[in-house]
């Protein structure tokens, strides 16, 4: 099944967000526009998007500085879309932690073919060919033992690896420290439970550190489910 990828639009000019909103939903992306401009973070993290196209003259603050802020949490994909055409515009919007800059008026082919680009180096250049798990955003490539989890990626140990796959086939379903187990460690050979629970902390941590949160919960008494 084709990935659905959420956009965020961050433009103050209504009549050019309805008129991208229009365009990009056709072309099958979840489009959703800022309202809030005294307060785009918030709206940045409700939505989680895949990509942020954002225009450079927004009240209150620019888009320069909305982007630094987006930068401090997440390593998504912003696009600037912007009137100004100065050399030093779109070096700011680089130098500001953007990934390309579209000049208005633009080619509704040229936003779709960036978008495109984008999307293919962010989220599918190393997923081409590859089996793959997808839960919630993270995505579990069977071929390599790596995560991708948006732009940031992570290769996991054997038994890390073990463990996430099993919980990810398993979506929902609440897997028994047992089943676990045996998944990662012959009948035959004794292992202290407490081992177990020390690898499933280990990979809590490490998908922290690429920003993944609260992915593997704990049924006391029963074993973990990813929700």
């Amino acid at each position: 099944m084709k990935k659905i990828y959420k956009l965020l639009i961050i433009e103050d000019d209504v009549n050019m967000a309805e008129v991208m909103n229009k365009i990009l939903s056709k072309w099958g992306f979840s489009v959703f526009i800022c309202k809030d401009f005294s307060n785009i973070i918030t709206s940045f993290e409700k939505v989680k998007p895949h990509i942020v196209l954002m225009d450079i003259n927004l009240p209150a603050f620019d888009g320069f500085y909305w982007c630094k802020k987006i930068r401090e949490i997440s390593s998504v994909p912003v696009i600037f879309i912007s009137s100004r055409d100065s050399s030093m515009d779109i070096v700011m919007a680089i130098n500001n932690g953007g990934d390309d800059y579209i000049q208005k008026p633009f080619d509704s082919s040229v936003l779709i073919a960036k978008l495109q680009a984008v999307i293919r180096r962010t989220y599918e250049y190393q997923m081409l060919d590859t089996q793959i798990i997808e839960c919630n955003d993270l995505i579990l490539n069977l071929n390599d033992t790596t995560i991708h989890y948006r732009n940031n990626s992570l290769e996991l140990t054997k038994n890390e690896f073990r463990i996430l796959k099993t919980l990810m086939e398993n979506k929902g379903k609440v897997v028994l420290r047992e089943k676990l187990m045996k998944h990662l460690w012959n009948d035959d050979i004794y292992v202290n439970e407490n081992t177990l629970t020390v690898n499933v902390n280990r990979l809590r941590k490490r998908l922290e550190d690429i920003g993944v949160f609260d992915f593997i919960n704990t049924k006391k008494g029963m074993g973990y489910i990813i929700l």
